[in-house]
C-alpha cells in the first residue's frame, strides 16, 4: 500500500489510540492471575494481537472483541508450546522469563527477524539460573527448564526489556531475587511503568539502589476490569504536525506518564511551539518555530518527528543528538532519517552522534520509501502539511500495523491523503 499525503490545516480534536506498550503490560500481567480481567482500550495493533496469540499458546484464553480485551489467566499446556513472535524481539525477551517461571517448555519461532537484536545477556543470565537455551542467535529457539530465584545483572543496553520481562517472572517462583541494573539505566521510564502496572495487580516490587527487589511466591490478583493508557508517541506525530500546520488537540492522554514520548510536549515548546493542557485535552499550534539542539536521548521513537519540525523551523538549525544505537535494514538509522528530510527538499547530514537539520520550510514532495517503518510514514504525513504538491510514502503498511488508528485521526484533525496501489 502506497500513501499519497497532500497539504492541508489541522484542526479538531480525537482521542489518541492506547499505548502498545501499556496495553502490552497489562495483557502478560492479567494472565499472570486466577481471575479473569477485562481491559478497556482503543485501538489494538498487530503486536497486541501477537502478544495475545502467544500468550494464548501458553495456555491462556484472550478475546479480543472491539475495544474490549477479555483475558482469561493462564493454564500452562502439557508439552512444548509453540510461539511465533513474528518480528518483534521485544516479545521474545518478555516471553522467555514468563515461559520459565511457568516452567513451560517453549520453541520460539520467527515469521520476521527479531534476532536483529541480541539475547545473549538475557541468556547468559537465565542459565545460571536453571534455564537451557538453544544457539541464541538464531531461529527456532527453545528453552526449557524451571526458572530458579536469585541476582540477575549485566543486562547492558538492553536493559529495560530484559528486567520487563523478570519483573512479569520472579515474584511468581520460589524464592527472592534482585535485578541489578546498569548506571545510568537506559530508557529505565519503562521499568518503571512495568513495576506501575505489576502494582495494580497486588504484586510489590521494592526499588534501592539501582537494584529491584522482588519477592518471591506472590500472586498476580486481577483488577477485574482497568482501562489502558492513551498512546504518546503516535499522538507526538500528530502533536509535532499541529505545530507545522492548523492546530491538532488530543484527549485521553496521561500526563506525568511513564511513556517517554510525553517529552515531545517540551520538546515543542522549546522551540516555540503553542503548547496548551486544559481539561484533559492537549493542544498544539505553530508560532515562530526556532531551530535549537535537541536532545533525543531515551525518545529515539520521535527522532523522524523531530527532523521534520527542525526542517519547518523558521530559522536556525537543529542538532538532533543520541540517536546512533539503531538501524533500519542494513544502515544506520540517522542516515536514513537524514535523507528523508533530503528527499523532500530540505537540508540535513548525519553526525557522528546525530543528525543536523537546517531550517527550510520549504517542501517540495516526492516519494519516499517507508522502510517498513511506521515513524516514517508518520513523519512523513506531518511534513506534508506544507508541501508544495504531496508527499507518496510507499509500502506505508506498516503504519497500521503499529498504529492503526493514526491515519483516522489524522483525517478527523483534517489530514488529506490517498490510498493508492493497495
Amino acid at each position: 500500500m502506497d500513501i499519497a499525503f497532500k497539504p492541508s490545516a489541522l484542526g479538531g480534536c480525537v482521542t489518541a489510540a492506547s499505548s502498545k506498550a501499556y496495553l502490552q503490560r497489562l495483557l502478560i500481567a492479567s494472565s499472570l492471575c486466577r481471575e479473569e480481567t477485562v481491559i478497556n482500550c482503543n485501538g489494538i495493533c498487530g503486536e497486541i494481537k501477537l502478544t495475545a496469540a502467544c500468550l494464548n499458546g501458553l495456555g491462556a484464553d484472550i478475546k479480543l472483541d472491539g475495544n474490549k480485551i477479555t483475558v482469561k489467566p493462564i493454564n500452562p499446556v502439557c508439552g512444548k508450546a509453540r510461539l511465533d513472535c513474528g518480528d518483534s524481539s521485544l516479545l521474545v525477551r518478555f516471553l522467555i522469563p514468563v515461559a520459565s517461571a511457568l516452567g513451560i517448555n517453549v520453541e520460539f519461532t520467527s515469521s520476521g527477524a527479531p534476532v536483529s537484536r541480541p539475547l545473549l545477556p538475557l541468556r547468559n543470565s537465565m542459565e545460571s539460573h536453571g534455564i537451557s537455551f538453544t544457539a541464541a542467535w538464531k531461529y527456532p529457539l527453545e528453552i526449557s527448564g524451571k526458572l530458579q530465584s536469585g541476582e540477575f545483572k549485566q543486562f547492558g543496553a538492553m536493559s529495560s526489556q530484559y528486567a520487563t520481562g523478570l519483573l512479569f517472572a520472579l515474584p511468581i517462583i520460589r524464592g527472592d531475587s534482585v535485578i541489578r541494573l546498569p548506571s545510568p539505566c537506559p530508557y529505565k521510564n519503562y521499568i518503571n511503568m512495568t513495576v506501575d502496572i505489576i502494582k495494580k495487580f497486588g504484586v510489590i516490587i521494592e526499588e534501592k539502589d539501582n537494584s529491584l527487589y522482588i519477592k518471591g511466591g506472590q500472586e498476580y490478583v486481577s483488577p477485574k476490569e482497568l482501562d489502558a493508557e492513551g498512546d504518546w508517541l503516535s499522538s507526538a506525530y500528530l502533536l509535532a504536525a499541529g505545530a507545522i500546520s492548523g492546530k491538532a488537540s488530543i484527549k485521553g492522554l496521561k500526563t506525568g506518564s511513564f511513556q517517554n514520548e510525553e517529552k515531545i510536549l517540551s520538546l515543542l515548546k522549546s522551540i516555540g511551539a503553542d503548547v496548551r493542557e486544559k481539561d484533559g485535552i492537549v493542544s498544539v499550534s505553530g508560532g515562530n518555530l526556532k531551530g535549537l539542539p535537541l536532545d533525543s536521548n531515551e525518545i529515539f521513537d520521535l527522532v523522524p518527528a523531530l527532523c521534520v519540525l527542525a526542517h519547518n523551523c523558521k530559522s536556525g538549525l537543529s542538532i538532533i543528538s543520541s540517536t546512533l544505537h539503531q538501524r533500519i535494514g542494513m544502515r544506520e538509522a540517522p542516515a536514513v532519517f537524514s535523507d528523508c528530510i533530503c528527499a523532500i527538499g530540505g537540508a540535513s547530514a548525519q553526525t557522528d552522534d546525530g543528525i543536523i537539520v537546517w531550517s527550510n520550510e520549504k517542501t517540495v514532495g516526492g516519494y519516499i520509501p517507508s522502510f517498513n517503518d511506521y515513524r516514517i510514514v508518520m513523519a512523513m504525513a506531518a511534513a506534508a502539511l506544507k508541501c508544495e504538491s504531496e508527499i507518496i510514502v510507499t509500502d506505508a503498511d506498516c503504519v497500521n500495523g503499529n498504529s492503526p488508528l493514526f491515519l483516522e485521526n489524522y483525517r478527523k484533525l483534517g489530514g488529506v491523503f490517498d490510498v493508492i496501489n493497495t
